[in-house]
């Protein structure tokens, strides 16, 4: 296999990031990353140049560059990891690509005014766009697992990519205490669980202690 690597940038900041960084260690597919802050520049692979400004996160496979969270999950599902990055099932793949260009495209309020802070804590005043668009999210959390998680903890029944693409919204309802329902938290609580998130949840803690001593 062609040397695979993921460029991403801050772990505490960087949602788009964390959603193929997730995917591609669940998958068990092996890569070298590059780990970026805003504002570094960086020699690719394939000796081009890159900064987190020309759009994270970015997938090397040899040759090919694969922008954007959602295209390289595809590009995993064609390429990588066949069949094991939406549900097998016709139906529920269809709603898995839905809710995860949904996820993907939608709910700027709430993404402007919760932005991924993993290290944080925060009780913010919450505008009624943004209350509207949280009750949005946790209905799709909760309807994907009580009609397709086939009694798991994932939105459909294996851990795949609708998943990944929501775990920034996992992150969020921690760092500013969201009040959810037990369909909702048991999804949030097992995606908190997973080793890989405590990996990144543990280095995005370094990271902001860094920083804060720095400044």
């Amino acid at each position: 296999m062609s040397q695979i690597t993921l460029v991403t940038g801050t772990r505490n900041n960087s949602p788009w990031s964390l959603r193929p960084w997730l995917l591609m260690r669940q998958l068990g597919i092996p890569f070298d990353e590059i780990r970026l802050p805003i504002g570094a520049r960086e020699r690719l692979p394939d000796g081009g140049r890159w900064s987190p400004e020309s759009g994270i996160p970015v997938l090397k496979h040899g040759a090919l560059t694969v922008r954007d969270s959602l295209a390289i999950a595809e590009y995993l599902n064609e390429a990588l990891a066949p069949g094991r990055v939406w549900p097998a099932d016709l139906a529920s793949r269809a709603v898995a690509r839905s809710v995860s260009a949904e996820i993907h495209s939608n709910f700027s309020v709430f993404r402007r005014e919760l932005p991924m802070d993993v290290a944080g804590r925060h009780s913010p005043v919450l505008s009624a766009d943004c209350r509207a668009d949280i009750a949005q999210v946790q209905s799709v959390i909760r309807d994907c697992r009580l009609r397709h998680g086939r009694g798991g903890p994932w939105l459909f029944g294996e851990f795949s990519a609708a998943d990944a693409m929501y775990a920034p919204v996992a992150v969020r309802f921690r760092s500013y205490g969201i009040a959810t329902d037990s369909a909702v938290a048991g999804w949030v609580r097992a995606l908190l669980e997973l080793p890989a998130m405590i990996e990144w949840i543990d280095d995005a803690r370094d990271e902001s202690a860094i920083t804060c001593a720095v400044a």
